[in-house]
């Protein structure tokens, strides 16, 4: 069986690319040091393989089940949930006084990776939890932390995050979801949430619902949002469940992809009797929410790199196997016939696949170790440039991964769509991924529209800093310098074409400016994975040229090769999408309903 991740591709990264023992000599961090980064990533490798490969098919094939009063799901999901929470990583990345280990995120992140490439519906369920959790922490008051933090920490309880409405979808300004103040202090929650993702389950004995909704007589908009914590079960001053709370399961989803994962459509307050809990202060709901759907949008990124990343394994494994055919030039029928990698288009979807999961895994490696540069660092510049990037972290893997999944079961043949083989599964549960935490659209909004400008471009400056800096390292490797004067083009041609675009929303032409921010959002995080692949191309030359060792040997090169083809195969493609953007075509725009 293929490994889940190359562990020479996560060594790599986490030591060499983004140097993760740098991180110990932050306050926070200076207990660790490589050996303990090395144990705690040994830990997760052994579970996600042993308690969460084996039922991803499973779970797959056997949906949760609700007969009306319960939900079941297969034991397996039980039994990997606890041995997931036995291993400390629910509240890894929490303070030591807290029950936590106080892991670096790039460190969690990489631990996070192994889950969801073997299981991403099973690993769906901490990875909700967990995000819940920081965002209690965060802005919790000091009774909610310490009456429902220990539950999460230790997996007696769940997390979810309810915003969506059956009749609002991404518009989350026009929710109806009702907050009515009681005389005790606390709300009575009243209204549907639909597509939440754990919003009830077998495997925990509470689950703790994050919710939104309007409290009575606040303004319409997203400025009358408020946040509140809503128990499944009412619990006492340990967090113990004493009474069922009236939040009721209306029914099950049932989606293409993440099958194990329980999709629920929730009811609140149909007993006039939901009881739920002011997070922070009224009204600011939304701000307090964008935390746990930013470290989402960084996670579902890193769910998409790593799914493809899973797919790319086992279709390179396979075409190392699969004998097929014979070499163009070989006209003997009697010779033995090649394995599949030995033919020039299979080599050539391999490569794809490779550019594509590689390059999201470090980006997504890149966005974890600004939040620790940001958190545990206090660097204020990290976290400008997160907030720029995290746009292109959520959607290019999401994009490209589906893509790498779908060439894998290219690579397979006819093997590749039946469910023998893990690749059509990969490519399902990965579909979901461009729709998860905001689509592709609300991206790329975000980021034309918002994030580019914040602070005059602060975030841009400091990208275009880091992406200098790699430039002129790779420029000093020979084998290198093709790809720095092909990527020096390109990249001009994004600073052009953001002038032009930024000219002209400030000039009040909105409506043309963000027309194809789709474009603009695949444009620059085509440049940034070129970006990512030069560093690592010259991180990769640095730390292995000179040894002897052919497997290192090997890495470096196909690190390379990588490299050129993303630069010289997929970045050219910006300058077409340069030209749609800098001559604000009109084609979608000027679509009209009826001429479908």
């Amino acid at each position: 069986m293929p490994q889940l991740i190359s562990s020479k591709d996560m060594d790599f990264l986490l030591n060499t690319v983004f140097n993760a023992e740098e991180l110990c000599q932050l306050p926070a961090y200076q207990e660790h040091d490589r050996t303990t980064f090395d144990s705690v990533l040994t830990t997760a490798e052994r579970i996600a393989t042993d308690y969460f490969l084996p039922h991803n098919a499973k779970a797959d094939a056997n949906e949760p089940q609700f007969d009306g009063e319960r939900v079941s799901t297969i034991p397996e999901v039980k039994t990997a949930w606890h041995h997931f929470a036995d291993s400390g990583l629910l509240s890894a990345r929490h303070s030591y006084e807290d029950g936590g280990m106080q892991l670096p995120a790039l460190v969690h992140s990489a631990c996070m990776s192994y889950f969801t490439a073997a299981n991403p519906s099973t690993a769906g369920y901490p990875f909700l939890t967990m995000a819940a959790a920081n965002l209690i922490n965060a802005f919790g008051n000091d009774e909610q932390k310490s009456r429902y933090l220990p539950a999460m920490f230790d997996g007696r309880s769940a997390g979810t995050m309810a915003l969506t409405e059956p009749d609002v979808g991404s518009s989350l300004g026009d929710l109806t979801t009702k907050a009515i103040p009681h005389e005790d202090g606390s709300y009575r929650i009243k209204g549907q949430k639909m597509y939440i993702s754990g919003g009830d389950q077998d495997i925990t004995s509470n689950i703790i619902h994050l919710v939104i909704a309007r409290i009575q007589g606040a303004p319409q908009g997203v400025k009358g949002i408020s946040l509140f914590l809503v128990p499944k079960f009412i619990t006492n001053e340990a967090g113990e469940p004493i009474q069922r709370n009236d939040v009721q399961l209306a029914g099950l989803l049932h989606k293409m992809g993440y099958r194990g994962t329980t999709s629920t459509v929730l009811s609140f307050g149909e007993k006039d009797d939901c009881h739920g809990y002011l997070i922070g202060e009224a009204g600011r709901g939304l701000s307090y929410m964008f935390k746990m759907m930013n470290e989402a949008r960084i996670g579902v990124g890193l769910g998409a790199a790593v799914i493809g990343y899973r797919g790319y394994m086992e279709s390179l494994d396979y075409a190392r196997n699969r004998p097929q055919g014979r070499r163009p030039d070989e006209k003997d029928p009697q010779s033995k016939q090649i394995n599949i990698i030995e033919h020039a288009d299979v080599r050539r979807m391999l490569l794809a696949q490779k550019s594509y999961v590689e390059g999201s895994l470090a980006l997504c490696m890149l966005a974890a170790r600004l939040v620790d540069e940001q958190e545990a660092g206090g660097d204020e510049d990290a976290g400008r440039l997160l907030d720029l990037l995290t746009p292109v972290v959520k959607s290019f893997p999401s994009f490209y991964g589906p893509r790498a999944n779908d060439l894998a079961i290219q690579v397979l043949g006819g093997a590749g769509y039946t469910r023998e083989y893990p690749v059509e599964q990969c490519y399902r549960d990965n579909r979901l991924n461009p729709i998860h935490e905001g689509t592709h659209g609300i991206q790329s909004l975000d980021l034309l529209g918002r994030k580019l400008w914040q602070e005059n471009g602060a975030g841009q400056k400091l990208l275009l800093k880091r992406i200098q800096k790699t430039m002129h390292a790779a420029g000093k490797h020979s084998e290198l310098v093709e790809l720095v004067g092909v990527y020096q083009k390109h990249i001009n041609t994004l600073m052009q074409t953001t002038l032009a675009l930024g000219s002209a929303l400030q000039s009040g032409k909105l409506k043309e400016g963000l027309a194809n921010s789709a474009l603009y959002l695949d444009m620059m995080g085509k440049c940034i994975i070129a970006w990512l692949w030069l560093d690592m191309a010259e991180k990769a030359i640095s730390a292995f040229a000179t040894s002897e060792s052919k497997e290192d040997t090997d890495f470096m090169a196909g690190k390379i090769q990588a490299a050129r083809y993303f630069i010289l195969w997929e970045l050219p493609e910006v300058e077409h999408q340069a030209h749609l953007l800098t001559s604000f075509d009109r084609t979608c725009l000027d679509m009209q309903d009826n001429w479908f």
